[in-house]
């Protein structure tokens, strides 16, 4: 959420942020609403100093032995008018919110400017994109020839968009998972953490998903629950409504969790396969940081990504997103792309991102300075990576001409020093 302090004070500042992520957003209804708030307010105010006035006169007039009648009924009405105005003031503090609710951040000032996904900045790449003397297949088709995905028999099970990992495939995720974990605790100084994977409205509102994007979660009926649709949720709130000390920052952790969403709306080809699931898992970098310091821990973030997709041997790049293609609750994103053969392209695995101050005024997230003040923190997040597109990626770029996929040097210690993946006789 953003300052109300900040909307109000520097207004042309804030309608220039915004303007570059396009869209129109409220702002002259919300001054209009912070206005008339703060009238109802300065009339309440007025009101309990007449209604103070009324009661000592009518201490004073007791004493005196005198008739009170007149000026306690003037208390009476004087208290009905303020009982009103309250319930006024609260209706039109409740439409500010509802207004300030619905705002983005404002871009940081080194966000590219675009109007969609085409003016995003690549800024650097890794690695290279392997030869083949064959076409490629895609990740479903290599997999299910393996014998290693079934994704038949998981629509059976739940439906569309579920997957069913067999064999040696099932084998590989676990690898990847204990992989990342590992080179992010062991070498990144990040604390790994298992947190619920159910979330309360109140957590998703601190990191932005409610209420704007309630339809791209699954909520339980009859509860206040939700299925985390990453762990950013649970691990960003860790600290919901408390003050952290300077001296603990920046704090590092790690989760590998289920992921639930909805997935509401059309894809094409993107429903087949990996790419967008109802339920898959991920690793989750969350971190917590002093304001100045923040985008340095941004670069950092970004590159303790990087390093999972560089070890596997994938191709990727690194991709600056642009202020209209840029998350709801984001100052500045770096997107990580890794390279899809099959599909002649660069998608996305992972999202970091820097969110400045938004999620902690949501979540009330604080820490206190080394001067003793009391400031919002900083909170950070990036995927680690999303474990089922670094699994299709490893599928389609380590696939050969017999069917066969080569397994990445670097998992198969996970893998009981397997080195190939071939279908079962």
């Amino acid at each position: 959420m953003l300052d109300k302090n900040l909307v109000r004070e520097k207004l042309g500042f804030v309608q220039e942020r915004l303007s570059t992520r396009g869209g129109k957003y409220p702002l002259d209804e919300l001054m209009s609403a912070d206005e008339e708030r703060r009238n109802i307010m300065q009339r309440i105010e007025a009101l309990r100093f007449r209604r103070n006035e009324a009661s000592e006169a009518i201490g004073q007039l007791k004493k005196s032995g005198e008739d009170t009648f007149a000026q306690q009924a003037r208390v009476k009405t004087i208290s009905g008018k303020i009982k009103s105005l309250e319930e006024t003031a609260r209706a039109a503090e409740n439409r500010l919110d509802a207004l300030m609710h619905g705002l983005p951040n404002l871009p940081h000032n080194s966000t590219p400017i675009g109007i969609d996904e085409t003016e995003n900045i690549e800024v650097r790449r890794g690695g290279t994109p392997p030869p083949f003397d064959f076409t490629p297949l895609d990740h479903v088709d290599v997999a299910v020839k393996l014998g290693v995905l079934d994704m038949d028999r998981a629509a059976k099970i739940a439906g569309a968009r579920f997957s069913l990992l067999r064999g040696t495939g099932a084998l590989m995720e676990r690898a990847l998972i204990n992989f990342m974990l590992d080179l992010h605790t062991r070498e990144h100084g990040y604390q790994e953490v298992t947190p619920p994977f159910m979330a309360n409205s109140a957590s998703l509102f601190g990191t932005g998903n409610l209420p704007k994007f309630a339809d791209d979660l699954f909520k339980v009926e009859k509860t206040d629950y939700y299925l985390i649709p990453t762990a950013e949720v649970p691990v960003t709130n860790i600290y919901q409504n408390e003050t952290l000390n300077f001296a603990d920052l920046p704090q590092k952790f790690v989760a590998l969790t289920p992921c639930f969403r909805s997935e509401a709306g059309s894809y094409g080809k993107d429903v087949r396969g990996l790419i967008r699931q109802h339920q898959f898992n991920k690793v989750e970098l969350v971190k917590f940081a002093e304001p100045d310091k923040s985008y340095d821990e941004l670069e950092n973030l970004t590159r303790n990504a990087e390093e999972v997709l560089r070890r596997l041997g994938l191709h990727y790049r690194v991709v600056a997103l642009c202020t209209g293609d840029m998350g709801f609750s984001s100052a500045k994103t770096y997107d990580l792309e890794v390279w899809l053969p099959s599909q002649n392209r660069f998608r996305e695995i992972s999202s970091c991102s820097n969110f400045e101050a938004f999620q902690a005024r949501r979540a009330n997230i604080r820490y206190k300075t080394e001067d003793g003040k009391r400031q919002y923190v900083h909170t950070l997040n990036g995927s680690g990576v999303a474990i089922g597109r670094a699994w299709l990626a490893i599928m389609e770029n380590y696939q050969q001409a017999d069917g066969s996929v080569v397994v990445p040097e670097v998992l198969r210690p996970y893998m009981g020093g397997q080195e190939i993946i071939k279908k079962l006789s």
